[in-house]
């Protein structure tokens, strides 16, 4: 087929009346490119101005002034005659001309130009494996439009021209990876060192560069880029996270205990917002237009993550997506410091799939808490505290599995106990009182729902926690007050405790030196990274499956409890100690729980009171679970 070329500089073409054949097109190429090597550069200079058309002077797609049609007619002319000489360019003697074509804005284009150029850019990949890398390298720079574009993707007509775009470029990413088999493992590198500036680029841009990444970790070669692909997408809702600043978030009082926190904090951002300009009162509470940015950028990431392991789930493939998303968290998120909501990613995976996700990730923290490697020390705490927190605030999880991984943490805190002779020691036996805490902090949740089922109760209550929590290590001594003190009002209304008296209440109502040193200046013991997510469109998405503590019904909030009369069928008396009925202990994995697990979702029953600590000082307060930390109590840095 011929191209006909009709505009003033048809000479480098042929004549205004020549119709020239395509073999012809790319023999002349051909001859325009072998003349540079005799200097003879007369026509060369000219292609080189046809690609480095002055596009500020002469208009382009993205300001409604396209460029001309004779200016198109010589860009495509000029593409597929090239893609047919490839083995004639240089690299050294034509070094401009593949800097002009590496360098091309395919967003400025229309459809003609940018399939002439894609065809021209896989046929110089596929010529000679030292194109490979400035060619991916060329189609990764087409992730996002120029900033002066960025306005139009809010219509229409820009959200057209990015689908032409983008579905061109992963088609031809594609294309590559069938020529040149090695090529996404080649482009994986790329895409991860061509990530956004995070301070300087706009939402739009973060959240289109992130887009293309699960497209290609979705894409016929997924399974090569999958790892590569989802650690870039934590890694940058990680480095955004770190870029709030806590104080961006919460509104520090001294005085008040975690567990004085949640609801009112919740308030206080409200009226901040509100004063601010009448924003959604869920948002983050912010003191700086720079935190406010970041949280937005962060919050729209998390959405399209979130958005796109609901695609996983729709396709079949959410679990292979998981163990990725898995490792990664067990790399970067899980140690980082001060992570305050990259880790929702892994709570809402979990909510897609409670029996394969949900499970794997709690059985996964608890196998790295107990793992008695003491070399990880701050990992094994950092491990227990989302353990206690997810277990804590995962409504989709079964009462049985959380009764089930509160075992295990009573069994590992026990055997540490009985190896022990020493006295109390915050920093020698940190690991075991973060356990400790994280005991009495999923019951503070649970332990209501645990108690309503006989099968569990009986499990709870032959479980020897006393025996724990009266060690001379004395975790209720160093563990964070005001922990202790809504477990300890729990388990005294709940008869927990078959020798109460042990327990002293107000003797672990007020913060001691011991709690103190407890996790050391970052207050590691404070850190529970499910606490309520403050951004705005994520926290919509994970609300209805989310455990806040306005829904907990505390033990202490019905008429007299009747435990003794509901369990004394499941207990006998063994050398002077209450223990759970061996017929009962047998069946209790047979058990059908599925009933009960919903209970969680009727509790709406607000706890009557507790107390607030500060500086000996013990207050009654309206009594609150925890939420957001302050600046001072995330994990010390790993």
């Amino acid at each position: 087929m011929g191209v006909e070329i009709m505009n003033e500089e048809a000479i480098f073409y042929g004549t205004a009346d020549d119709v020239l054949s395509d073999l012809d097109l790319i023999y002349h190429f051909r001859n325009v490119l072998s003349a540079v090597s005799s200097g003879d550069r007369e026509d060369y200079e000219e292609l080189l101005g046809v690609v480095n058309f002055d596009r500020k002077k002469n208009g382009n797609i993205m300001d409604n002034k396209p460029f001309g049609p004779d200016h198109v007619a010589q860009l495509v002319t000029s593409f597929k005659a090239l893609s047919g000489a490839v083995s004639y360019i240089d690299t050294v003697q034509h070094g401009t001309l593949l800097a002009a074509i590496f360098g091309m804005n395919m967003w400025s284009h229309g459809p003609d130009v940018m399939d002439a150029l894609l065809e021209l850019i896989i046929s110089l990949a596929a010529s000679s494996g030292k194109y490979v890398d400035a060619c991916l390298e060329m189609l990764v720079c087409n992730f996002t439009p120029p900033d002066s574009f960025i306005h139009l993707l809010k219509h229409s007509r820009g959200i057209a021209k990015k689908h032409q775009v983008l579905s061109r470029v992963h088609s031809a990413l594609q294309d590559l990876a069938d020529l040149v088999p090695l090529s996404p493992m080649r482009l994986s590198p790329l895409v991860i060192h061509r990530k956004p500036f995070l301070v300087n680029a706009t939402k739009e841009t973060i959240v289109i560069y992130v887009e293309n990444m699960l497209r290609l970790e979705g894409s016929v070669f997924g399974e090569l880029v999958r790892s590569t692909m989802l650690s870039g997408v934590v890694d940058l809702l990680l480095d955004l996270d770190l870029e709030i600043g806590w104080d961006d978030i919460v509104h520090d009082d001294s005085s008040k205990g975690i567990f004085d926190m949640e609801l009112e904090e919740i308030d206080k951002c409200r009226d901040d917002v509100l004063n601010d300009g009448g924003a959604h009162p869920r948002e983050v509470c912010r003191k700086s237009s720079g935190g406010n940015s970041f949280a937005e950028k962060l919050d729209s990431v998390m959405v399209v993550m979130f958005e796109h392991l609901e695609s996983c789930k729709a396709g079949g493939r959410l679990t292979e997506v998981f163990e990725a998303l898995l490792q990664s968290f067990q790399k970067t998120v899980l140690t980082a410091y001060k992570s305050k909501f990259a880790q929702f990613v892994m709570f809402y995976a979990c909510t897609l799939d409670p029996e394969t996700c949900g499970l794997r990730f709690a059985m996964m923290l608890a196998d790295i808490f107990v793992c008695n490697d003491n070399s990880q020390h701050f990992v094994r705490m950092s491990a227990v505290a989302y353990l206690a927190s997810y277990l804590s605030r995962a409504k989709f999880l079964s009462t049985s599995f959380v009764a089930t991984m509160l075992k295990r943490l009573v069994d590992w805190c026990l055997d540490y106990c009985n190896m022990q002779e020493g006295e109390v020691n915050p920093e020698a036996h940190r690991i075991f009182y973060s356990g400790c805490q994280a005991i009495m902090y999923v019951l503070c949740f649970r332990m209501r729902s645990l108690t309503d089922v006989p099968q569990l109760r009986a499990l709870l209550f032959g479980l020897p926690i006393d025996s724990i929590l009266t060690h001379k290590l004395s975790p209720l001594k160093v563990c964070l007050p005001s922990v202790v003190t809504v477990f300890l009002r729990q388990a005294k209304a709940a008869h927990l405790f078959t020798t109460a008296e042990k327990f002293s209440f107000d003797d672990y109502l007020l913060e001691s030196e011991l709690s103190r040193a407890f996790g050391g200046i970052e207050r590691l013991d404070m850190f529970f990274p499910f606490d309520p997510c403050l951004l705005k469109i994520s926290d919509s998405m994970i609300r209805p499956n989310f455990v806040y503590w306005s829904m907990v019904r505390p033990c202490d909030d019905d008429e007299e409890d009747n435990s003794d009369d509901e369990i004394a069928e499941a207990f006998v008396e063994t050398n002077g100690e209450c223990i759970m009925n061996d017929e009962i202990s047998k069946n209790f994995g047979d058990f059908d729980l599925d009933d009960f697990d919903s209970a969680l979702n009727k509790m709406s029953i607000t706890p009557k009171d507790s107390f607030n600590h500060r500086l000996g000082i013990a207050l009654k307060q309206p009594m609150r679970m925890p939420s957001r930390i302050r600046p001072s109590t995330s994990p010390e840095s790993l």
